[in-house]
């Protein structure tokens, strides 16, 4: 499982496939979060991460495609758009310091 601290996360992917903006209204959450922090957050399609992605945030459904498509970054897969605790877990990790690990999927 991979893992990344938190400080030194610099881009952060929120990957969706369905198309309904909710992953787009997470990214947009979290760039309000985030915004004194060094992050870029940018969203995308499951199937087209970037390659320089630190943390890519997906569905746990999600989370194995990503991981094929984003083998170098670390992958949290969460359940719920708001309120998610890994999602929490994160935002506090790239905030305040502290370890990101990946998530085991679906």
């Amino acid at each position: 499982m991979s893992s990344i601290d938190g400080a030194s996360v610099r881009k952060l992917v929120v990957a969706c496939d369905a198309g309904m903006g909710s992953s787009v209204m997470l990214a947009s959450q979290l760039r309000r979060e985030l915004r004194t922090c060094p992050v870029t957050i940018e969203h995308h399609p499951v199937a087209a991460i970037p390659a320089d992605a630190d943390i890519v945030l997906c569905q746990a459904a999600l989370a194995e495609r990503a991981r094929v498509g984003a083998p170098g970054a670390v992958v949290v897969g969460f359940r719920m758009f708001l309120g998610d605790p890994e999602v929490a877990r994160v935002v506090a990790a790239v905030k305040q310091g502290g370890v990101v690990v990946g998530t085991t999927g679906g």
